[in-house]
Formats: structure tokens, C-alpha cells, sequence
């Protein structure tokens, strides 16, 4: 009762699990890193490397907590990258650093306000692309429309536009009307910032309540700002803002274009947040995609591209797929060689410690991951040796006589040690993966968490509760089809403990007779294996390359070259291909 007791928790309990544990394409941890970001508009690299990056390294280089800076100036900008220390508290670090900063007075006056964060790591799930034959204004019209509608779903809950243009409104005002004036741009950008404001003004006290007291001065577009007073005179006439100034609404100017199988795109990148998983998240865009490709205009169009669930998808597929294999490979031998009920439970091993390791890796915050899937992949082919070696033992205990439940006992007793070693054996193999520092380390410490826990509850179901399934053997023999099967199965054993005997013993009896051509030969077959593995004949790579599901061309223009060229590049590269592309030129 107790042994059925805890299987069923084990299963019960970790189906649950499987529903609530988190779930994401890469597990999620802190970075470790604080960026510093300088713009500095219109410098070259040698000019932000001089003017601002040797400052920053040489006032955080010394800081406590400051393992390892590195620096990259571009054009128009420099950004610092600050590895912490493990261990150190990455909250100080930055505070040390913004105070560093501020201590800092060889900058240059034409530098914009420096930007210090820590980095983080957003989880994305998908993108999708908007594009058409349109204008700026209508794409990122309807991709503002698209990510509200995103936002709307249960399932979603942060997205992005990006590769888009933020709104711009350009004052225009020649140099001979500001001087017919007697103005100065600074002057006109006062009167502009003065009168385009949204401010609390706190509030009136009333018999009847509260009465709230705001200026709501706020503008947005170029025509609300034509009608800011530039010039009052002492009569009260006006000159505003449209009398003397160009007024124009559109987009800040940059180098960068992007474009969707050939034509102008604008993209949204959707994010997993908290509990959401890979796939809910997934399914939530899909079916957005689908209901707003109903209701755009001719000409636009949305797409999903770079959908990482699918990823996510796959290995959970292979995962179940050598589980179920694994599973009936494992049933089908035990049964073929020994008898269908012991294989039958020794099979069931597998989902007991599978589902009931969720246990110990809900405790640990080990999330369903790409790492943490693989992990459990490794593991299939290990995790049933022991229940395999503990039902053969009480099967063999049975077969010289003994009652099922004495022979359990037995058999159980006598491999419980070697098999408890050798299990820890595995766990301990894993544990130096602990101790793997850096990014790497954060991401590889998954896998023996994994291990470990699996291997845990494999050993406690292959001795508390395979032990106790088995030795309930009923004494009768079957009957009907199942009698044919077991009576099949026993023919088969009889003929396969003949061969054994009469080959495979006196096979391995002249083995150990000629024990030193025995050794000789292995030890041939090592040297053999060593001189080729030497010879070069056999190549050797951290990581394995593999094709890739997209083909990506980068072209590198001079510096300074001017953007039109880099739109004749894009035209040369793009070859039209229906499964769609993405560019950004500087």
C-alpha cells in the first residue's frame, strides 16, 4: 500500500508539476554586466575612443566588484561593458560606477547625456513583420494598432516595435528671420519647451470636494506647435511660431532601413513574461496574425518570422518521442527475456522518476528548458539500469525457487549496495559541471541539477516501490491470451539460457584461459584507437556547424559612405525570395 501510495504521488504530483513549472525557449539568468552608453553626434571611432571610452576604463577599471571592462567606439557613439565578479552584488557595482561617472570632467561638451544600466536579458519568443507597399506614417500607423491588439491577449503581455522611426517634428527657421527678430534658436526653443507643457497644479479645496488643477499644454503634432506665441508686442499683437518657421511632422533622421521580402517593413518582437510559456505565447500571435490579416488594407500584410516555440517545440517532441521508444524497447526485451509483468513495471521506472524528479526541480526553480530537455534526454538511456539489475536479481532469486515476495526482499538486499554506488557513481560524474564559472557556467549548471534529480527518484522507485509491485507475483499461471504469451515467452527464455550455456559460456571460459591474448587484444584495439584519434584523421571542434535555416549577407561600405549607396548594395543583394528577409543599413 505504502509502495502504490508513493508512485502515485510521485506520478500524480508530477503532472501537476509539468503543468505549472516554467517553461522557456533558454533559462533565464542574471548576466552579470552593467553597460555604459555615450553618444557623442557626429564623432568618429577615434574621436570616441580619445574623448570619452579611456576616461570610463580608467575611472571603473579599479572599482571593487569590476572583473573584466571592454569598450567599442563607433561612429556617434562608445559604449563600456563591465563584467562583475561572481558573487559581488551587481546593484553596488552600477551605484559605483553612475558615482565614477559623475567624477568624470575631460568629457566634451558636445557629448548627449551618458546612459548606465544593467544588462538583462529579455525572454523572446517571436516576431512579426508588417509590410507593404505604404507609407512610413501608415506602417507604423497599423503597427502601433497590432501591438495593442497583442497586448489585449491573455497570453501576451510585452511587445515591441522596432526597426521603426520614433515621430519627429522639425523647426525649420532661416537665418535671416531669426536676425530680422533679433532671435536666437535657443530663444525660440525656450518659448517652444514653455509653452508645450503638461503640469500638475494641485488642488482647490470646495464645500462640494476636490477640485484637481492642471495645465494641459501638451502638443503632439506640427500644427498645435504653429500656434505657439514666438513674439508678443506691447499692443498685444502676435508673431507665432508659423509665421516665421517651417513646421513639418515626420521621423528623426537615421541611416537605417529595413525591409520584408523586398519591400518597406516595420517589425514587432513579442516577448514571454512570468509563467507564460514559449508556446501559449506563440499561439497567441498566430491567432492575432490571422484575424488582423482580415482587417488590413490592401497592400499591408503581417507575417511571423523567427519563431523560437518552434525550437522549443522540437525538442519537446524528441524528448517524448526516445521516451515512448525507450519506453517499449525497454518493455519489449525485459519481457522477451524475462516475463511481460516485471518488465511491465520496471518500464514504468522510467515516467516515475522522470515526473517525480519535478519534485526537486520545481525546489531548485529549474525551469522546462532547451538545456534542462536535453538533460533529460541524456539521462533516458541511464536512468532504468537500475530498476533493469534489481528486477533481474529478484527474477533470478525466483527462478531457484523462492516465493515472489521472499525473493523481492532477497534479490533487493543483495544489489543494494552496488547499485546505490553506482547511481551516486553518475550523480558525482555530473557535479564538476557545478563549478563551470562565467556565462557558460550559469547555463551548463541546469544540466546536473537534472541529472541529479532524476537519478534520485530512479533509485528510491527501484528499491521502495519496484521491489514491492514485483513481489505481489501472483502464483497461478495465466490463461487465455495472456497464457499463450507467457508460456511464448518462457519457450523463448528456455532457448536463450541454452545458448548461453552451451556458447556464450565456453566462449567466455576460453577468454579467460587465454586471459593474456584476451588483455593483448584489448590493449591493441586502444592503441589502435589513440594513433588514429592522433594521426589528424579525426577532427576536433567545440561545437559542431550545422546548416542553418537562414542564408544572411553582410556588406561592409567605407566609412562615411553615403546612404544611398548602401540602398544600391541592398538592391544588388536582395534576390526576391519568397520566404522573406529583414535588412538594416548604416
Amino acid at each position: 500500500m505504502a509502495a502504490n501510495l508513493l508512485m502515485l504521488v510521485l506520478l500524480i504530483g508530477g503532472i501537476v508539476l509539468a503543468y505549472n513549472i516554467k517553461k522557456e525557449v533558454f533559462p533565464y539568468f542574471d548576466m552579470d554586466m552593467v553597460r555604459i552608453t555615450v553618444p557623442y553626434p557626429g564623432a568618429s571611432p577615434q574621436e570616441v575612443e580619445q574623448g570619452i571610452l579611456l576616461a570610463i576604463e580608467e575611472a571603473v577599471v579599479g572599482l571593487e566588484g569590476a572583473d573584466e571592462v571592454r569598450s567599442t567606439a563607433r561612429e556617434g557613439f562608445g559604449t563600456v561593458t563591465v563584467d562583475m565578479i561572481e558573487g559581488e552584488n551587481l546593484q553596488k557595482l552600477a551605484q559605483d560606477i553612475r558615482n565614477e561617472m559623475d567624477r568624470i570632467v575631460s568629457f566634451p561638451e558636445d557629448i548627449e547625456e551618458p546612459t548606465i544600466a544593467i544588462i538583462s536579458r529579455k525572454r523572446y519568443v517571436v516576431s512579426l513583420a508588417l509590410y507593404g507597399d505604404q507609407s512610413e506614417w501608415v506602417l507604423r500607423e497599423y503597427a502601433e494598432y497590432i501591438r495593442d491588439r497583442l497586448l489585449q491577449e491573455q497570453d501576451i503581455t510585452q511587445v515591441e516595435v522596432i526597426s521603426a522611426r520614433n515621430h519627429e517634428i522639425d523647426v525649420e527657421i532661416p537665418a535671416n528671420t531669426l536676425r530680422s527678430y533679433s532671435l536666437t534658436l535657443d530663444d525660440v526653443a525656450q518659448r517652444i519647451r514653455r509653452a508645450s507643457v503638461e503640469l500638475p497644479g494641485g488642488a482647490i479645496r470646495t464645500q462640494s470636494g476636490d477640485i484637481l488643477v492642471r495645465m494641459k499644454e501638451r502638443r503632439d503634432f506640427g500644427p498645435e506647435f504653429a500656434q505657439i506665441p514666438i513674439i508678443t508686442a506691447s499692443d498685444g499683437s502676435q508673431i507665432l511660431l508659423d509665421d516665421i518657421a517651417i513646421i513639418k511632422d515626420g521621423f528623426e533622421e537615421t541611416t537605417v532601413s529595413s525591409s520584408y521580402n523586398g519591400k518597406p517593413a516595420v517589425m514587432l518582437d513579442v516577448y514571454r513574461v512570468g509563467d507564460q510559456t514559449p508556446i501559449s505565447v506563440s499561439d497567441a500571435a498566430r491567432q492575432v496574425v490571422k484575424e488582423v490579416n482580415v482587417s488590413l488594407p490592401q497592400g499591408l500584410r503581417v507575417d511571423l518570422r523567427n519563431d523560437r516555440s518552434n525550437v522549443y517545440r522540437q525538442r519537446l517532441g524528441l524528448l517524448m518521442k526516445n521516451g515512448l521508444i525507450g519506453l517499449a524497447l525497454v518493455f519489449i526485451l525485459l519481457a522477451l527475456f524475462l516475463e511481460p509483468r516485471l518488465a511491465f513495471w520496471v518500464s514504468l521506472g522510467i515516467p516515475v522518476s522522470f515526473l517525480g524528479s519535478l519534485f526537486l526541480l520545481n525546489i531548485s526553480y529549474v525551469s522546462i528548458n532547451m538545456i534542462s530537455m536535453f538533460a533529460f534526454i541524456v539521462t533516458l538511456g541511464i536512468v532504468v539500469d537500475d530498476a533493469i539489475i534489481v528486477g533481474e536479481n529478484i527474477y533470478y532469486h525466483q527462478q531457484r525457487g523462492k516465493t515472489w515476495p521472499k525473493a523481492a526482499v532477497t534479490g533487493a538486499r543483495e544489489i543494494a549496495m552496488p547499485i546505490t554506488f553506482a547511481i551516486l557513481t553518475n550523480m558525482v560524474a555530473f557535479v564538476p559541471m557545478f563549478f563551470v564559472p562565467g556565462f557558460m557556467g550559469k547555463i551548463f549548471k541546469q544540466i546536473p541539477m537534472v541529472v541529479i534529480s532524476v537519478f534520485a527518484i530512479s533509485l528510491i522507485e527501484s528499491f521502495f516501490i519496484l521491489p514491492a509491485h514485483i513481489g505481489r507475483k501472483r502464483t497461478d499461471a495465466p490463461s487465455g491470451l495472456f497464457g499463450w504469451i507467457f508460456h511464448a515467452q518462457q519457450s523463448f527464455g528456455r532457448a536463450f539460457l541454452k545458448f548461453v550455456n552451451q556458447r556464450y559460456g565456453p566462449f567466455l571460459k576460453a577468454t579467460i584461459q587465454w586471459r593474456y591474448l584476451t588483455m593483448a587484444t584489448g590493449i591493441a584495439i586502444i592503441l589502435v584507437t589513440i594513433g588514429y584519434i592522433k594521426s589528424g584523421r579525426m577532427g576536433f571542434e567545440l561545437f559542431p556547424k550545422i546548416e542553418s535555416d537562414y542564408a544572411k549577407v553582410t556588406a561592409v561600405l567605407p566609412f562615411g559612405a553615403a546612404f544611398e549607396k548602401a540602398r544600391q548594395v541592398e538592391k544588388k543583394t536582395d534576390t526576391g525570395s519568397p520566404g522573406g528577409n529583414f535588412k538594416k543599413w548604416r
